[in-house]
């Protein structure tokens, strides 16, 4: 069965050049030309991935992300023309998946497709580790049954680390699966985050979860 993608983008032209080039490469799409009807669109629930462009009538592009990752995981790839750091930041940190500025060339953007599609693809529904639970149907993380509040980037790197559990992940492997293969940003985000994970449950439960291998990167391993 073909993926399903909702495209909301209130330039038609744009709509419609990458409906067909979806269509070529055997997506079953659907377009909305504003911020209302594509979210009305994507909360049923219908779509495999959503194409969302920022500046839209109604409702903002950060406004329907916003509130539509208040129910859904579903892929969110934002389309703009804008470029700047702090849009991309502000993108990102309120859930969507990955950011591609206009003009684009469309090979890219089926390349980002294919990665945020796979992302989603045969993933075990809940990963563990000494006590930990996270559960990527339900988007939640809880340590002893106590929830745990993390932030989707939060979320996504200790989620990537307890699916390789047990194997040393370079630096490199998080920026480029974690934060997106084109990501420009300080050099030691990946640390930074990993600082905040260890804030929210190593030091608050008093357990060992995420392991430094010095200049090499990260590895979760269960407590002995």
């Amino acid at each position: 069965m073909s993926s399903k993608i909702l495209i909301i983008e209130d330039e038609e032209k744009i709509a419609r050049f990458v409906e067909l080039e979806l269509g070529y490469e055997g997506y079953t799409t659907t377009k909305a030309f504003d911020g209302r009807t594509g979210l009305e669109l994507a909360e049923t629930g219908e779509f495999d991935l959503v194409l969302l462009d920022v500046m839209l009538p109604q409702l903002s592009g950060m406004e329907v992300l916003r509130r539509l990752r208040r129910t859904s995981s579903v892929p969110i790839i934002m389309l703009t023309a804008r470029d700047s750091v702090m849009d991309k930041v502000s993108g990102l940190d309120s859930g969507a998946s990955d950011y591609i500025t206009k003009p684009f060339a469309i090979d890219e953007l089926l390349a980002r497709i294919r990665t945020a599609l796979r992302k989603t693809t045969h993933e075990d529904v809940v990963l563990s580790s000494s006590g930990l639970l996270l559960d990527t149907n339900r988007h939640t993380v809880t340590v002893r049954g106590k929830p745990i509040e993390l932030t989707k980037r939060e979320f996504d790197l200790l989620h990537y680390l307890l699916k390789n559990k047990g194997l040393v992940v370079s630096r490199e492997s998080l920026l480029e699966n974690v934060w997106g293969f084109d990501f420009a940003g300080e050099s030691n985000a990946v640390d930074v985050y990993v600082r905040f994970l260890r804030g929210k449950i190593d030091e608050v439960f008093d357990i060992k979860l995420i392991h430094t291998v010095r200049g090499v990167g990260y590895v979760i391993k269960d407590e002995t």
